[in-house]
């Protein structure tokens, strides 16, 4: 009975230290969406950029180095890909429909996965990084910590951490909230939207790209990865609330809670089914989600 618990808690653990991950993916799209009233459903394909970035970069690294190194240029490039993303196509489409942002951010996805392809080739890679950190893992009271999943856990909790200090102690945090509350009055009280939406879009990109590199010691990357994250990250999203940041990081917990249970004592091919059976019980008694509330998108 003891090992049963034991057993247990360690699939829970794996659930939460993977789940951090999800959370983060999830509170990009929940900014994104909870400023500019858009789902990115590039999202998943951001991450792949993160991950293919780690991996090019890795190279001018020195022996025995770890891809975390990378996290400032990394972040940095995802975030200046994102204004140039914005620039180009998301900024081109606000204001026009629904319909018109859903098929560019599609198509916006696809682009990327065939830009990848060309680059970087459809064979699965991997960042090259020591067996000691890809393996590592801590024994605590029986349980088991695998490192990579640990300090990527542990980054992203502190990113959704700054996220919050950032949204609620900041001017240009108050006056993201301010736009995601009412555009018209956020611009009569001198808040350039405009520069809101830049920021907005290039942060949520930043998340996806630093999950990916956060990821990197444990997942293969390939030009299609990011379809499944993004999903997750939507369900995540979703399930937390619409536009409510912890509840997108509350969300991302669940997921890979019930991601790891399945796993573990049913099969995981039916991971997905589970994730989707979950998202549709909890909007059957919350329709707003966890945290959502009507008529609040911040």
């Amino acid at each position: 009975m003891e090992r049963k618990g034991e057993f247990m808690l360690q699939v829970i653990v794996n659930g939460l230290l993977i789940g951090g991950v999800y959370a983060l993916v999830a509170v990009g799209l929940t900014m994104i969406h909870g400023v500019m009233k858009i789902v990115n459903f590039a999202q998943g394909d951001f991450l792949v950029i993160g991950l293919y970035l780690t991996y090019a970069l890795f190279v001018f690294l020195p022996e025995g180095a770890v891809p975390y190194w990378l996290i400032i240029p990394v972040g940095a490039g995802m975030y200046l890909l994102g204004c140039i993303f914005f620039k180009l196509s998301i900024n081109r489409v606000l204001g026009k429909g629904d319909s018109n942002y859903i098929l560019l951010t599609i198509g916006l996805s696809f682009m990327i996965q065939n830009i990848l392809q060309l680059i970087f080739g459809a064979d699965f890679r991997r960042v090259p990084i020591s067996d000691e950190l890809r393996f590592g893992a801590l024994d605590m009271l029986g349980t088991i910590f695998q490192v990579p999943r640990l300090i990527a856990f542990a980054l992203a909790a502190l990113f959704v951490v700054f996220v919050n200090w950032f949204l609620s102690r900041t001017d240009t945090g108050r006056a993201m909230r301010a736009t995601s509350e009412n555009r018209v009055v956020a611009e009569s009280l001198g808040i350039r939207t405009s520069r809101v939406y830049v920021i907005a879009f290039a942060l949520g990109t930043m998340f996806a790209g630093v999950a990916g590199l956060l990821i990197s010691p444990m997942f293969l990357v390939f030009p299609t990865l990011g379809a499944s994250f993004g999903l997750v990250a939507m369900s995540a999203m979703v399930l937390g609330g619409l536009g409510n940041i912890k509840g997108a990081f509350i969300g991302g917990l669940i997921i890979g809670l019930v991601e790891s249970f399945t796993s573990t004592y049913i099969s995981i091919a039916l991971a997905p089914v589970a994730i989707n059976l979950a998202l549709m019980l909890v909007l059957i008694f919350k329709p707003y989600g966890i945290l959502g509330k009507r008529g609040r998108v911040a």
